[in-house]
Formats: C-alpha cells, sequence, structure tokens
C-alpha cells in the first residue's frame, strides 16, 4: 500500500508531464541520491512526494515495504533527529518547513504561490495538523529568496489570516483573494490548471463564477495553451451570465418590465412644402406623430432599472430621435447603420442626398453589459428593403444574439416575433403562420409599396396606446 500525502505537503501541486517523467528517468539511470530523503510526518509524506512517485516508477521503492526500515525515509520529530534537521526547523513546525522546501526549491509563479496562500488561510484548526504548539510557542513563515523584511511572527495555535499567508507567499492580497474564490467555487480541474501554471489566478476567478460546463470549456482551452481564447471564453461567459442573471431579476419583477427596447416611431417629417413635398411622405402609408407626442410617452414605465433601447432614426430625424431617447430616460451609446439594398438602380427619395439608409440608435439606463469582447457584430448592415418603413429580420437577430434572456418588447411592430411582446397598430395579437418564412425575408421594395395600415385623418396614435403607454411623465 503506498504511503499517503500529507495535507500540509498538497498545498503545492505534484510535478507533471515532461518534468516528472525526467525525474523518474534519472532515478532509473544514478540510482536514488543521499541527502534527498522523503520526509514523513504522522505517517504521511511532508516532503518528497514527487520522489516517491519517481521512486515507486523506477522501481526503487516498494509500495508495500515499511518506510522507516529504509534510509530512504525520515521523521520530521526532535528525536532521532541524526543531523537531518535543525533544532530551528522543528521549532518552527512542520508548515513553515514545508513552505520553505517549496518555496526555495520551486519557481512557482504568482498566480500558484496564491493558491497556496489560500488554502493556508482557509485551513481551519481541525486540518492544521501543525498547531500543536502553545500560543508562548510563535513560529516565523520562511523568507521569500530575495526578500529582507522580516514577517511578523505567527503564532501556530490559531490559523493564519489572509494578509499573513499573502505576506508568506510574497503575493498581493488581491492574487490571495482571487484565489480563494477558485478554491471556493472552481472545479477539480479549474483548481488544477491554475495548480499547474496553465491559467492566471485572476481569470480562473472570473471562470470559477460560470457553470461546471463553461468551467470545462475554459481549462480545455488554458490546457492547449490558448491564453487569448480563454480571456475570450471567460469574458464571454461572464457578461452571458450576468445578462441571464439581470433577465432573470427582470423578469421576477411584480410588473413586467423590459430589458430590452425596440421601438421604430412613426416619424412625421416635415416636407418644405405640404402642399407639394406630400407625394412620398410617410403619411401615405401610415399615421404619423409629431415628436413631442412620441416623446411625451411614457416608455420609461415598462422599461427595467437596468435596459437597453434601440431606436430607429432617418437621418434627417436625428436630432428629434436623441431628444425622444432622453425624454424616455435613455442616454445614447452608440448606433449601427443599415444600408438598403434595392433592385437595379433604383434609389429612395431624399432632398440632400437620397435616402439610402437608415441608423439604429442604441441608448441605456442603468448598468446593462455589453456585448462580450469579440462577439461584436459590424456596424455597417447591408441588407434588402422591404414595404415602406419595414425594417429587416437581421436586426432582431442582432439583438437577440446580444441580449438572449432579456426580457424585450418591440413598439411600432409590425409582427409577433416569438420570444418578444409587441406593441403597434400593426402588430398581430399572435405569431403569424400564414405567410411563409421565406417570403417574409425576401424583403425586395415592391414597384408600388402597398399602403399599410390606415390613414384616416380621424386616428389618433395616442389614443390607440395601451393605458401604460398614455401615461405622461
Amino acid at each position: 500500500m503506498t504511503l499517503e500525502f500529507h495535507p500540509l505537503a498538497n498545498l503545492f501541486p505534484l510535478i507533471e508531464g515532461e518534468e516528472f517523467d525526467a525525474l523518474v528517468a534519472g532515478m532509473k539511470a544514478d540510482g536514488y541520491r543521499s541527502g534527498e530523503e522523503i520526509v514523513l510526518y504522522e505517517g504521511k509524506i511532508l516532503d518528497g512526494r514527487n520522489r516517491y512517485r519517481a521512486g515507486l516508477a523506477a522501481g526503487i521503492f516498494e509500495a508495500d515495504a515499511p518506510p522507516l526500515r529504509s534510509w530512504h525515509f525520515v521523521e520530521f520529530a526532535a528525536e532521532g533527529l541524526d543531523g537531518v534537521f535543525s533544532e530551528s526547523e522543528i521549532a518552527a513546525g512542520p508548515l513553515a518547513y514545508v513552505l520553505s522546501k517549496n518555496l526555495h526549491r520551486r519557481h512557482l509563479n504568482e498566480s500558484q504561490r496564491g493558491m497556496v496562500a489560500a488554502r493556508i488561510a482557509n485551513m481551519r484548526s481541525g486540518e492544521r495538523t501543525d498547531l500543536k504548539a502553545s500560543e508562548a510557542n510563535p513560529a516565523n513563515l520562511p523568507e521569500v529568496e530575495g526578500e529582507t523584511v522580516s514577517r511578523p511572527a505567527i503564532v501556530q495555535a490559531r490559523p493564519v489570516s489572509q494578509p499573513e499567508a499573502a505576506r508568506a507567499l510574497a503575493i498581493s492580497e488581491r492574487s490571495l483573494r482571487h484565489a480563494k474564490t477558485v478554491l471556493d467555487k472552481g472545479s477539480v480541474d479549474l483548481v488544477a490548471a491554475v495548480d499547474q501554471g496553465k491559467i492566471a489566478v485572476s481569470l480562473a476567478a472570473q471562470a470559477a463564477k460560470l457553470p461546471e460546463p463553461l468551467q470545462a470549456k475554459v481549462v480545455e482551452e488554458a490546457k492547449s495553451g490558448h491564453a487569448n481564447a480563454v480571456r475570450t471564453v471567460v469574458k464571454r461567459e461572464a457578461r452571458n451570465d450576468k445578462e441571464k442573471r439581470l433577465a432573470d431579476k427582470q423578469i421576477a419583477l411584480p410588473d413586467k418590465r423590459y430589458g430590452v427596447i425596440y421601438a421604430d416611431p412613426e416619424w412625421r417629417f416635415e416636407p418644405r412644402s405640404r402642399d407639394t413635398g406630400m407625394d412620398r411622405s410617410p403619411d401615405n402609408h401610415y399615421p404619423t406623430s409629431p415628436t413631442a407626442e412620441i416623446a411625451a410617452r411614457d416608455v420609461a414605465a415598462i422599461a427595467a432599472t437596468d435596459c437597453v433601447l434601440f431606436l430607429w432614426a432617418t437621418p434627417p430625424m436625428i436630432e428629434d430621435a436623441l431628444t425622444v431617447m432622453g425624454a424616455w430616460g435613455f442616454t445614447y451609446v452608440s448606433q449601427c447603420v443599415w444600408v438598403k439594398s434595392r433592385p437595379g438602380e433604383q434609389r429612395g427619395p431624399g432632398y440632400w442626398f437620397t435616402a439610402e439608409h437608415e441608423i439604429l440608435l442604441v441608448g441605456t439606463r442603468g448598468r446593462v453589459p455589453a456585448p462580450a469582447l469579440g462577439t461584436q457584430w459590424r456596424s455597417v448592415i447591408v441588407a434588402p428593403v422591404g414595404a415602406h418603413s419595414e425594417k429587416p429580420e437581421v436586426f432582431h437577430l442582432l439583438i437577440e444574439s446580444y441580449f438572449q434572456h432579456l426580457p424585450k418588447i418591440e413598439l411600432n411592430a409590425r409582427t409577433h416575433r416569438p420570444g418578444w411582446d409587441v406593441w403597434g397598430l400593426e402588430a398581430p395579437s399572435e405569431v403569424s403562420s400564414e405567410e411563409p418564412r421565406a417570403e417574409r425575408e425576401q424583403c425586395i421594395e415592391p414597384a408600388t409599396p402597398a399602403p399599410i395600415g390606415s390613414a384616416d385623418d380621424d386616428f389618433d396614435p395616442v389614443a390607440e396606446l395601451p393605458e401604460f403607454l398614455r401615461r405622461t411623465k
């Protein structure tokens, strides 16, 4: 039966891979060298785990052989020192001995040392078998090579505090906190990846907050040595997890509010002359409203504390759109452009330029997670035009890819999209299956656009609003 490893020895990771194979090969070639005895404490290996494993692999040790009958093993004790341990080493205790041996022998990065420090600080009295001395018998933790500042004595009869552990391992307390998060929340494989120096503890602390399947994905990338991929996966999944938790919180509100509002207001564009310039006015296709009336709608009443607004505007209406965005309680942050693809040589209307694009403004309120790095769409999207004012489905897809979980509503909607609530004169009460999807996605502008909705002069857009949108600020 092989010897167990002492918990204090397990503060440090085992060597693996090529380094361990080289150790085994060296023992096979040269045998076991004197002066590298394996140290036992409480019947377990306190120091020399890697040499013991290599000795077993090289055939030097037998698993069932009594260890203390062989010169390869010594006991960490005051009796029978035989010159192996100094009195100061025995007085300092096994924890100080293990730290001293490993910190001077092994080249560990800050993340690996952080994991050791977190384990020391996490140890409870029941696990700390070296905490048997009285409080009158303090012990200094060992100096890290290159440091000259003495550390305060750590009394062995009490646990080591986080600041003390951080100083003992020459790391920042921040690194220790990251390591503690990894130990407390990380999977076994994620902990091992940090111990082996495959991933920085700061990234691992973020990954530890993710579900285990996603942690496994991070570990896989880390073991492959893809540092940039690890960062991308961690940040993307952390952002998605934050968005999902935000969605759960919003859906649970007593009165439903939305994390995403997608709006295409019925802007009223005033031509140079209403007598001669109305031939291609939006009013010929659907009722429009003055900007002041659109701004007065209490959209803020349906917006969650943390919410994003996607607001359509044509170039002449940008100033009006920004006014409306502010009136609804949102702050402008960005935009993307829809470049309109038309058949043949067709062009749009316009005064200074023909209208070949529209702008989707983005505004936020509260703390909305921006898209994860590497997942952002391009700011210019080319898509075919459809019926007058109809927007391509690709923009729904864009929003859904950014915010999979947040509750969504589309204002002035033409169709009822699965997973969305809708409001608008032309919005159906449920998803329609009458029109084939392929025809809806074709989005080719007809030669003579068919009027959509009613252009009745008696139509009052505000009167048609649900109660929550009729309230004014």
